[in-house]
């Protein structure tokens, strides 16, 4: 009996991603639980494992862009035919006699270069049989094309250009003109099917939703010195560090409480009040912004707070976040400062009503009853739906956050 592999739920907002690559060779013996593929969508990677176990039959190729309860895969009971290629060894998809491998899965030319590598390809006029391939069973990979680019000299761009074939060709003579690139004052990369979706969402949420901003101030004199007396002790009993995004969590959900319209979302004419809080942190890694969501974070103390975001924001720099960890979120916090930034509008994140931007702390002259005094600063923005929440609304919001921070002792009795 055969299980079909499919594209699981990818959370809300998501239907679609790009195999980025097989973890388990065709014809492979799998475990269940067993990590079978890498998948890309526009939130994060993620890994699909076994759901049972058995030979592995691959039906989708890498590169190949899937939609949510897709079959990419069976697994047929019994133990594999073939040897399974050892992790120092490259892996090929070698089919198992009693089921053919489609078209799209064999290992013909055409299905060895991803999208993106074709992209690179196709823009810089290149033969890929002319290319070193270091990729996993001989596949051409990204870094493979550029560094064939760097290492192609340049020639004029009036030289002949040669034409672009996918299927393999015999080595070129000596004499035969080196690939060149479109330019020599600028270079093309394709998007990343993330970064793609990621703009394709902040354009969506411009269009769909009556965007704007609020601003106001706060004083973080407090809440640094209440942190600089315990933060050692603090780590000491809890094992994580106290940072300024567990006390920002709990003056947002202080905030929440007063006004639940801020974490509440608009379905068609209807208004959907969440009756927990889940925030999403916005989390800066070299693939690009994602959110992880804390899950019921109403519910959870300063140093489950902390946990939380430690453990969600390791797994996103690893490209080890999962579907449950994106999905659910109800407000989002964004903490530009960490990079500089002093002011910001953040854009909300659909379907959310509402984003808080943090900023850069800086020492501003202040006047506190009647005296000019130095004090350490901070911008905090305020970016909601304004069909659902209203200006005054959202003022208020903005200064209840104030007043927790400025005096996070009433975080601490809740009032």
């Amino acid at each position: 009996m055969a299980i079909d592999v499919r594209i699981p739920t990818l959370g809300e907002s998501v239907s679609e991603g790009v195999i980025v690559r097989w973890i388990k060779a065709d014809g492979a013996t799998v475990q269940m639980d067993e990590p079978l593929l890498e998948l890309e969508t526009d939130k994060a990677s993620l890994e699909i494992p076994a759901e049972a176990a058995g030979v592995l039959k691959i039906l989708k190729a890498e590169g190949a862009t899937v939609q949510v309860g897709d079959v990419v895969a069976r697994i047929e009971a019994g133990a594999a035919q073939q040897k399974t290629a050892r992790p120092s060894e490259p892996a090929t998809v070698t089919p198992v006699a009693e089921t053919p491998v489609p078209a799209e899965a064999a290992p013909s030319p055409a299905a060895i270069l991803s999208p993106a590598v074709r992209r690179l390809v196709e823009e810089n006029k290149l033969e890929p049989a002319t290319i070193a391939a270091t990729g996993r069973g001989g596949r051409l990979t990204k870094e493979d094309v550029l560094a064939h680019l760097e290492a192609t000299p340049k020639v004029p761009e009036s030289a002949p250009r040669p034409q672009l074939s996918l299927a393999p060709r015999p080595a070129p003579a000596a004499s035969k003109p080196a690939p060149v690139r479109e330019s020599a004052e600028e270079e093309r990369v394709p998007m990343t099917h993330l970064r793609q979706r990621i703009a394709e969402r902040l354009v969506q949420a411009q269009h769909t939703a009556a965007i704007l901003t609020t601003f106001n101030e706060v004083d973080m004199s407090a809440v640094m010195e209440l942190r600089a007396r315990h933060k050692a002790r603090f780590t000491e009993v809890h094992g994580v560090s106290l940072g300024f995004m567990s006390f920002f969590t709990r003056a947002c959900i202080a905030a929440i409480r007063a006004l639940p319209v801020v974490n509440a979302q608009i379905d068609g004419m209807d208004i959907v009040y969440k009756k927990h809080v889940n925030v999403g942190v916005a989390v800066g890694t070299e693939r690009g912004l994602v959110v992880p969501v804390v899950h019921n974070a109403d519910q959870l103390s300063f140093a489950e707070i902390e946990k939380e975001i430690e453990r969600l924001a390791g797994l996103a720099r690893q490209n080890k976040l999962g579907i449950p960890d994106l999905s659910g979120g109800t407000f989002t916090i964004s903490n530009g400062g960490v990079y500089g930034s002093l002011l910001s509008t953040p854009i909300l994140n659909p379907p959310q009503s509402a984003i808080l931007g943090m900023h850069k702390i800086e020492k501003r002259a202040v006047v506190i009853n009647d005296q000019i005094v130095i004090r350490p600063m901070m911008y905090l923005a305020l970016s909601y739906d304004h069909r659902l929440i209203d200006g005054e609304q959202a003022v208020r919001f903005l200064v209840r956050v104030k007043e927790g921070i400025e005096d996070p002792t009433r975080l601490m009795f809740e009032i």
